[in-house]
């Protein structure tokens, strides 16, 4: 189907919503954030005491929990229906934290702080039961796999869902039925925004990368041909997100393997077979060695978590549940979007402008026509995330499209002018019109390539401060703005720290009622 086409049926999908007889059809969303962030030293090193008691435990906690490192704390909030109610909670996370951070700093941007090699990454610990031990062996194999520094970068997962009546109404029109969120229906739906977030999610990329530059620690042993900038500092010319291009999470990672998102099916098998397919470079690793768990096994992915990508498709699972099990048990529920830096620029690494175009655009990747992506296109579309990860500031930068070479500024502003009829939909009864201004805060960044969030980061580096030394100062202030910020939300700190002291109890329940070995407990895990 030509571009052209698939532009038609959406604004004939568009129309149909805006006549639908519900005038907030799009409203309601449930949106959730997951932000991570190194803790570090007043120096900027990397922590190396223990996940804070106070905090609860990162085994059970909902809202407080570790990623790779005992020292990457991720803060993870509710799902909301308004994007300032989700700041503000994720605001109060910040605040509880620093309570019983001592002197320590959560490290403010993606790229980590000075790291002295894989050995300086101690692994997140989550006590010693069964699951717990399984959470430190699988990352334990990540970091013998993928080495452990690319594990320290931080970033912010955006989890949306779409309302039940936009379902209702969107499946009328496409003369289907819904009957709830797990429909088989919703998921292919789903899918097609999977798709689409394939083909345009290089333009996340552009108006949100904000880590065009790295700490030359990062690179330590790996030439990836970045210049420099100053006294310990590395970067791209035009860069605009290194964490997603083949120097941060890509690079060294996964090559080869090719999960589809053409339908639910396809996407569970390829998972399922690369967890189940032995990898020889990996079983050179050895899996049980002396006694000793080095990784889960030695498959192309140990778990399905392992596999990275800019989105996922996700159902909460049961206590036990694999990811592909739930999916294949209930249907996608929500989607993640995994391709966000963390801003700098944010304290508490994300803003509102930026939740609510992302919340518009996942409607435009559902509602375009979205064909599926065989292995030729899927090979362009890396190329483009790559080509705009590292030099998406580039003046004339061209991406390929269709088969052909397109100016991405010219592709970006027919995307952006694509979302103008969502975003009035998603502002009705609402006179500011947030939505609408949040597109054109990112309209004005394709006219003026100065005002993206990379750009203005290597304008703060201009006076020759090294991002080490700008980082360093960035988190600081952070720090001081969360302990300085009053009144504090008392209500909502005593509730956290009710639920710390709650997931402590409950991780000393589950290690009280293991039964049977560890590795029991894995075959029972893998077992089909």
């Amino acid at each position: 189907m030509s571009s052209a086409a698939i532009d038609r049926v959406f604004e004939r999908r568009l129309a149909s919503l805006v006549n639908s007889g519900e005038p907030q059809i799009l409203q309601g969303g449930r949106k959730g954030v997951e932000k991570e962030s190194l803790r570090v030293t007043p120096e900027g090193r990397l922590a190396h005491t223990p996940h804070p008691m106070a905090l609860g435990s990162a085994l059970t906690s909902e809202n407080i929990t570790t990623d790779f490192s005992e020292s990457l704390i991720e803060l993870v909030t509710p799902a909301f229906t308004h994007s300032w109610e989700l700041l503000q909670y994720l605001l109060d996370l910040h605040q509880f934290v620093y309570r019983h951070l001592g002197d320590e700093l959560l490290w403010a941007t993606s790229m980590p702080c000075t790291i002295d090699g894989d050995d300086d990454i101690p692994l997140a610990r989550y006590g010693s039961s069964h699951v717990g031990r399984m959470k430190t062996v699988y990352r334990n194999g990540l970091g013998l796999r993928y080495g452990r520094m690319m594990q320290a970068i931080s970033g912010v997962h955006f989890n949306y869902s779409f309302p039940l009546p936009f379902w209702e109404a969107y499946a009328a029109l496409r003369g289907e039925r819904v009957s709830g969120s797990g429909s088989g229906f919703v998921s292919a739906s789903y899918f097609d925004l999977l798709r689409n977030y394939r083909r345009h999610g290089w333009l996340v990329l552009y108006l949100f990368g904000v880590s065009p530059v790295v700490c030359k620690s990062f690179l330590r042993g790996r030439d990836m041909q970045l210049q420099e900038l100053g006294m310990g500092t590395a970067y791209e010319p035009y860069a605009t997100s290194l964490r997603m291009s083949d120097v941060g999470y890509r690079n060294r990672s996964q090559a080869g393997l090719s999960v589809s998102v053409n339908n639910l099916e396809e996407y569970v098998r390829d998972l399922q077979r690369a967890i189940g397919t032995p990898y020889p470079p990996y079983e050179a690793l050895g899996v049980k060695v002396d006694g000793e768990w080095r990784q889960l096994n030695a498959n192309i992915l140990q778990i399905e978590n392992e596999y990275y990508s800019f989105i996922r498709p996700k159902r909460v699972a049961r206590s036990g549940e694999r990811p592909t099990k739930a999916l294949k048990r209930a249907g996608v529920e929500y989607v993640e979007v995994r391709a966000l830096d963390v801003s700098a620029f944010d304290p508490v690494g994300v803003n509102q402008n930026k939740l609510r175009f992302l919340e518009a655009f996942l409607a435009l990747c559902l509602l375009k026509e979205s064909p599926p992506i065989g292995v030729a296109e899927q090979a362009a579309l890396d190329t483009n995330h790559q080509t705009v990860a590292r030099r998406g500031r580039e003046p004339g930068l061209m991406l390929e499209r269709d088969g052909r070479k397109v100016p991405m500024r010219e592709w970006a502003s027919e995307l952006l002018d694509s979302m103008s009829g969502l975003c009035e939909i998603l502002d009705r009864g609402d006179a500011a019109r947030p939505y609408t201004g949040a597109l054109a805060t990112q309209a004005a960044k394709v006219a003026d390539v100065a005002l993206t969030p990379s750009a203005r980061l290597m304008s703060e580096l201009a006076s020759g401060q090294s991002f080490f030394d700008l980082a360093l100062g960035m988190s600081e202030t952070h720090k001081a703005y969360f302990l300085d910020l009053y009144p504090p939300n008392e209500e909502r700190l005593r509730e956290l720290a009710g639920e710390a002291q709650e997931s402590l109890a409950a991780q000393r329940r589950i290690e009280a009622g293991d039964r049977g070995t560890f590795d029991e407990y894995l075959a029972r895990y893998f077992a089909d």
